[in-house]
């Protein structure tokens, strides 16, 4: 029997292969959830808040972890994140929040060049999966 954490990494890079064909990804670790919420300060609240319904420049990022991307209801997202079939996995945060948002999702709205500290990137995703 694989323990959790085997268990759950290969379901991510199954998730990230069938969800965009990021099969080289790098992997995600856990975070300090703590510290990603000072990240998130500096880094995503002038575009996007964490109260749920409460939309900025940027969507609600409640819940966002295992969402749909594209799927908040009351925001107007891009064709290009409206038609993308990902779902918002630990591992496809981290994919599209490491690189220029316009690479990783050409035609997005959203400007943003990408986190390339990977502390900071695991800290951000951790904070992000505490949002429920």
């Amino acid at each position: 029997m694989l323990n959790p954490i085997v268990r759950q990494t290969l379901r991510l890079a199954a998730a990230a292969l069938l969800a965009g064909g990021w099969a080289l990804a790098p992997p995600v670790h856990a975070g300090d959830a703590k510290a990603g919420a000072d990240v998130f300060k500096s880094e995503c609240a002038e575009c996007h808040a964490v109260k749920e319904g409460r939309n900025k420049k940027g969507p609600s990022l409640f819940g966002i972890v295992g969402r749909k991307a594209g799927s908040v209801t009351d925001y107007e997202y891009s064709d290009a994140l409206k038609q993308s079939p990902w779902t918002w996995t630990p591992q496809q945060l981290h994919t599209y929040l490491s690189q220029p948002a316009k690479i990783a999702n050409p035609g997005t709205k959203m400007k943003y060049d990408g986190l390339t500290d990977a502390t900071q990137l695991d800290d951000l995703i951790s904070y992000l999966d505490t949002l429920h």
